[in-house]
């Protein structure tokens, strides 16, 4: 009879046990983001934050370096719900709602703390409904991915106002975006291939080029150029986004713990990229390159945004300019 006894405990003991593995909520994330990036190491944060908050109620199966699909097609995905969660950003987004093509102008933000205070708050929120009103798919946060600095030729000379800039032979993609961003600095936009801009400053075809300073480094752009002048004019970041139906299923205890876990993945992905780009400072003045840290970068907002309602018209046409203002209220 004891032995039966036990026997039944441990039968039900193991019920009880799959039962509570049934009623886990597994979400899957997948990114096109490599082991090294930071925005990959978020999301094993917020895995290991969201099981740990949750009591194991929850987790989240990860999938990074395109595994599951293309970087278009995961988008797509978490779209229709085939993934529950994908990086997006503002670019991928404006399709569905133009006016976020602003926030990936110069100087719609002033630097990191500035975007991160903005799309992280209650401007953010607002933005992120409208995104998952217009596409399925809804924003939980914003994280870093690193910001923009410009990068000149010895022949330029110190650069601290967009004044300094005119005629500079700037590199920029070919899309009107891009030349328009060209434009914003204060630079004669020169269209060209990626591939091509280390020859390009090399010869003197162009005489500087915008990238974060990670990029520079890989690029070895500091072989063949002087100047880097941390204008910050374009703060870029990834938004961790989830299918809106999968969203609305989550009880507001999930929901709960979904943000909390972003949250926390957000600070480890946003430091690890401030730690990367003050390093690399102090790498590039090892090289002997001149580091412009006092830029006025006033100036340089005040002219891009003139620049943007004049010259470049067809690219702001669509912006929301009172959402643009209170952006740019908060400091």
């Amino acid at each position: 009879m004891k032995t039966r006894i036990i026997a039944i405990a441990t039968i039900l003991l193991m019920v009880v046990s799959a039962g509570f593995s049934i009623a886990a909520e597994t979400l899957t994330f997948s990114s096109v983001s490599v082991p090294g990036d930071a925005h990959t190491r978020a999301m094993q944060m917020f895995k290991m934050k969201l099981k740990q908050v949750s009591n194991g109620e929850m987790d989240v199966d990860v999938y990074h370096s395109g595994q599951l699909f293309s970087q278009e097609a995961e988008i797509a995905a978490v779209r229709r719900g085939t993934i529950d969660l994908a990086y997006t950003s503002a670019g991928w987004n404006a399709e569905f709602v133009p006016y976020l093509s602003m926030l990936g102008a110069v100087y719609t933000f002033s630097g990191y703390e500035h975007m991160t205070r903005v799309l992280n708050g209650d401007i953010g929120k607002k933005i992120f409904e409208d995104v998952a009103e217009a596409t399925g798919a809804r924003p939980l946060a914003a994280f870093y991915l690193g910001t923009r600095q410009l990068n000149l030729v010895e022949k330029v000379g110190p650069v601290r106002t967009p004044a300094d800039m005119k005629g500079v032979k700037l590199r920029t993609p070919g899309s009107p975006t891009w030349i328009a961003l060209g434009k914003a600095l204060g630079g004669n936009p020169t269209p060209m291939s990626f591939s091509e801009v280390y020859m390009g400053l090399k010869t003197g075809v162009i005489e500087g080029q915008d990238n974060p300073l990670p990029t520079d480094k890989n690029a070895k752009f500091f072989e063949v150029t002087k100047y880097i002048v941390l204008t910050d004019h374009l703060a870029d970041s990834v938004w961790p986004t989830i299918n809106e139906k999968k969203w609305q299923s989550l009880s507001e205890k999930q929901k709960g713990w979904v943000l909390e876990a972003i949250a926390e993945a957000r600070k480890a992905c946003d430091q690890q990229n401030l730690d990367n780009e003050a390093n690399l400072v102090q790498f590039f003045k090892k090289q002997g390159m001149v580091i412009i840290e006092d830029p006025d970068r006033d100036a340089f907002q005040a002219y891009a945004k003139n620049s943007y309602r004049t010259e470049s018209k067809e690219i702001s046409k669509d912006w929301d300019w009172d959402l643009y203002e209170k952006i740019q209220a908060i400091k």
